[in-house]
């Protein structure tokens, strides 16, 4: 019956969790509700890879899947162009670059025809400039990528739920990219982010002998013959090959691991797998340990695996001690240089913290250290060894010795003596007042009582001080109840030899109860420095959220992590100006010649430098790579005050607060791009408007100017006089019309770009309007125009000729848009310390709902017949805007549109309001 329990309890710890199997059922059916891609992946051009697609379009067609070829590039060789016929074929796209004529997928036509797959060969392929698909691709991204990518047209067909089959090989992969330049000497410059291998739902290995790869080239069944020598001498080498084929080879078992560790996650296997060999270290403050983590380096390089160096800080036992501290960041430094990972564990056993974490990541092989300590020690608190060895199952253990021949320095000599004098005087101070207690209470308190006091005195003293000094205060205890309570009294003697037993079970629960206190305390520190450390976190990602751009991105990670740290930050976000002063610097920090040379190593390479790490140590500032991806946006620079260096966990919470900063400035350049690119994009439009409308406005006047110049040049003998002036007014006319066209035009762009400087005069409205009505007064015709001006208006300190031009704008527009006999009304009053200004018609009004949008540019009514280029009510907005005045437009009850100019009256009117009453 108990085993059947016992059975029970463990398959419910190996059972998986909920949650998480939750959200794996999520990202299932979310995988499997998209379209696929599928990779064909090699080594090198010629492995099959095209062929290998091919072969498998034809076995998908048999089956009655609709498979179409995208494009697929075949190189000349007889064998893939034999697999190309019985399929269909999508025309591509027609590109005419620097005199070439190119082919390109069309991407149009792909989406049209829709097939379940479709085959897309050379995914890392660029496409040529002049085939973008213009009616796809006016989004922000599209607007800021120069050069469009044959992999963003994947993502675009993935996007539409057609399944892609492409090809690529290893040297086309961006994290990559540095790896075959230093194997080959030959930089690929077409990439494929990694993030697209990883989106990837199939990667298939097409992969054969590099030998065999030399004998197909040899005999040009890769390039063509000319082509085929010259790849032999340089790119095509045996060696070159044969570092190309390993990391393919690595590339698809990462993934194929990655793949096999989330299905053991899935199915909560705990056994150990020995698909691939994965080497744990367990390491410790120990000098010894740097044997171990060498020997792991050893060992996993001879077994080509991968290695973890781990370390576990248990929670129950008191904490390392500076010394070892420093032991254990130099242990996890050299594990980092030597291209181990660092895995940093807790728990309350140290064997259960690492075979835990060795079975979540299939480690086939554990090595520790031989133990070099006297046996006692391990039958009195266990032995981490024969722990692990027993529970380890699957799991290969190596027990390796350390660097005998160099002990362990010994810590340097402290005076804890002195340190502990005041925990030991609380101690005994609090065992004597619960002493003296009990004996003002020893008629009316029994025995047990007074040793419940002395117990509760013991955890006091424990829960205020440590381990030690609660332990003095049991001792004192149990001589203090020896002797005051305990016949005969005032002695140590004891006539009843039952009380030794309750002296020393006094003293053991004592003992006890001092050591759970004391580990529920050092429990509350760890929890505090996590809650501290979440606090930071969370006040660094709430500021990264409300920062703008890149400087204060920049100022909000120096602030975060001077404080933390309390020291020096400096941040450095341009490398081109590395020479000069720092992007952002917070309290004092070096920055000299020296420091700049660190700066820019970390900027090339992309690993931390300078203070406390393997590289330029001597330098005095600890720098950080702010990355994201394989790009290195900027370096993060600490100049601790009172240490050497970063301790390991600093370093890890550096690391992270790298990564959110990272983030936050790929934000802020997405921003400034998207921007950017819609201020292009608007540009672009506002340029296409106005070529639009410019282009028609100036044909028609010129047109007419041309034709009646014609006509007077060739018929002028012929043409009555009635005719002929007609023809010059005609001409006339048309000139005026173009020379407004071009004032306009170049008002706008004055306003636009800000190059008006006002010359204010103080001026009598009445004169600016009877001017303008005075130069429109052949447009108006007949038309009644009703001018009111109450006697209060001042006079306006503005610029005559801008602003008279608002005049002048809204009645040609009034006279455009509203019938030839209907009125127009001008009115003005003062409102308080403004002069409003009014322009209204009765005629059709303005579009419901659009009346703002008309003082945009370009903007103009849904009149037909009506010329024009929509710049008048633009024009008069940018001088209201200039003279610091407001306008606005609406529809008039009763029909008709009405503007409103509002204008501040200026201080220091010549002659005040009295003058211009009386001139009035």
């Amino acid at each position: 019956m108990v085993d059947s329990k016992l059975a029970d309890s463990r398959s419910d710890e190996n059972r998986p969790d909920p949650d998480a199997l939750l959200e794996r059922v999520a990202a299932s059916e979310a995988r499997a509700s998209r379209a696929k891609l599928k990779v064909f992946f090699g080594f090198a051009p010629g492995v099959g890879k095209t062929y290998a697609m091919l072969e498998s379009a034809h076995r998908l067609e048999r089956a009655g899947v609709d498979v179409v070829i995208g494009c697929v590039e075949t190189h000349g060789r007889k064998e893939t162009a034999e697999l190309v016929r019985g399929l269909e074929v999508l025309p591509l796209r027609v590109v005419t670059h620097r005199g070439a004529r190119l082919e390109e997928l069309d991407l149009d036509l792909a989406l049209r025809r829709r097939p379940k797959i479709l085959l897309l060969d050379e995914l890392a392929h660029t496409n040529a400039p002049g085939s973008l698909h213009k009616k796809r691709h006016q989004d922000v991204l599209d607007l800021l990528a120069h050069v469009k990518k044959r992999h963003q047209d994947v993502l675009d067909l993935l996007a539409h739920g057609i399944d892609v089959h492409t090809t690529l090989n290893v040297q086309h992969v961006e994290s990559l990219n540095d790896v075959v330049a230093q194997v080959t000497t030959v930089r690929v410059r077409e990439t494929v982010p990694d993030a697209i291998l990883d989106r990837a739902d199939e990667i298939e290995l097409v992969d054969i002998p590099p030998d065999e790869l030399l004998r197909r080239l040899k005999e040009g069944k890769v390039y063509l013959s000319e082509q085929a020598t010259r790849a032999l001498d340089h790119f095509f080498k045996r060696g070159n090959l044969l570092a190309l084929r390993e990391l393919a080879l690595r590339r698809t078992a990462d993934r194929v691991d990655k793949e096999m560790l989330a299905y053991r996650e899935e199915n909560a296997i705990e056994s150990t797998w020995a698909a691939g060999e994965r080497i744990l270290v367990c390491v410790s403050p120990s000098p010894a340990s740097a044997s171990l983590i060498r020997g792991a380096r050893r060992m996993a390089a001879g077994l080509r695996a991968q290695w973890v160096a781990a370390y576990v800080e248990p929670s129950l036992t008191k904490p390392f001690s500076q010394l070892d501290r420093e032991r254990l960041d130099a242990n996890m430094r050299l594990a980092e240089s030597l291209g181990g990972e660092v895995a940093r564990l807790s728990g309350t056993r140290i064997s259960e913290s690492l075979l835990d974490y060795a079975r979540k990541h299939n480690v086939t092989r554990i090595l520790i250290g031989k133990p070099t300590h006297p046996r006692i020690r391990d039958r009195l608190r266990g032995s981490l060894l024969d722990e692990i060895v027993r529970a380890s199952g699957d799991i290969d253990v190596h027990v390796i010795s350390g660097d005998a021949g160099k002990p362990a320095p010994a810590p340097p000599p402290t005076n804890n003596a002195v340190a502990d004098w005041p925990a030991l005087g609380l101690a005994a101070a609090g065992v004597a007042a619960v002493t003296g207690l009990g004996w003002l209470g020893r008629d009316i308190l029994s025995s047990p009582d007074i040793i419940a006091m002395y117990l509760l005195a013991i955890m006091v003293v424990a829960t205020r001080t440590g381990r030690g000094p609660s332990v003095f205060a049991a001792f004192l205890s149990v001589l203090a109840y020896d002797f005051f309570f305990v016949a005969p009294f005032y002695t140590f003697a004891v006539s009843d030899h039952s009380h030794v037993l309750t002296f020393v079970m006094m003293f053991g629960v004592g003992a006890v109860m001092s050591g759970l206190t004391g580990r529920i305390r050092q429990q509350e520190l760890f929890a505090r420095s996590r809650e501290a450390r979440t606090a930071s976190l969370y006040a660094l990602s709430r500021d990264l959220g409300s920062a703008v751009d890149e400087v204060s991105v920049a100022w909000v990670l120096a602030k975060h992590t001077a404080e933390l740290f309390s020291c020096g930050a400096v941040v450095v976000l341009d490398r081109d100006k590395l020479a000069g002063e720092p992007t952002v610097t917070v309290r004092a920090a070096p920055y000299s010649a020296t420091e700049q040379a660190v700066v820019r190593w970390v900027f090339e390479h992309g690993r931390p430098a300078g203070l406390g790490t393997d590289t330029l140590e001597g330098a005095r500032l600890a720098c950080y790579p702010i990355r994201a991806g394989a790009e290195v946006l900027g370096v993060l620079a600490l100049a601790p005050a009172h240490v050497t260096a970063i301790s390991l966990d600093g370093r890890d919470f550096i690391e992270t607060v790298s990564r959110q900063g990272a983030l936050a400035l790929e934000r802020s350049r997405s921003a400034e791009e998207a921007k950017s690119a819609a201020l292009r994009a608007r540009a672009e439009e506002m340029r296409s408007s106005l070529l639009s409308a410019v282009s028609h406005d100036l044909r028609t006047p010129l047109a007419a100017i041309t034709g009646a110049a014609t006509t007077l040049r060739d018929d002028s003998a012929t043409l009555p006089s009635s005719e002929r002036g007609g023809l010059l007014e005609s001409i006339c006319d048309e000139a005026e019309r173009l020379e407004r066209l071009v004032g306009n035009l170049l008002d706008m762009t004055s306003l636009d770009s800000g190059g008006v400087s006002l010359k204010r005069e103080w001026i009598p409205l009445e004169e600016m309007v009877g001017s303008a009505l005075t130069r429109l007064e052949k447009k108006l015709g007949a038309r009644k125009v009703r001018t009111t001006i109450a006697p209060e208006v001042p006079l306006l300190h503005v610029e005559p000729v801008l602003f008279e031009q608002i005049f002048i704008n809204l009645l040609e527009n009034a006279c455009k848009y509203t019938p030839r006999d209907s009125p127009l009304d001008i009115d003005a009053r003062r409102e308080g310390e403004n002069v409003v200004i009014e322009v209204a018609d009765r005629g059709p009004g303005l579009p419901a709902g659009r009346e703002g949008q008309m003082f945009e540019k370009f903007v103009r009514g849904s009149h037909v017949g009506i010329r024009g280029v929509g710049l008048g009510l633009a024009i008069c907005k940018g001088i209201v805007d200039a003279h610091g005045g407001t306008i606005l437009a609406e529809n008039r009850a009763g029909g008709g549109a009405s503007f409103r100019v509002t204008i501040p009256v200026a201080a220091g009117a010549p002659g005040g309001d009295d003058a211009m009453e009386e001139e009035a």
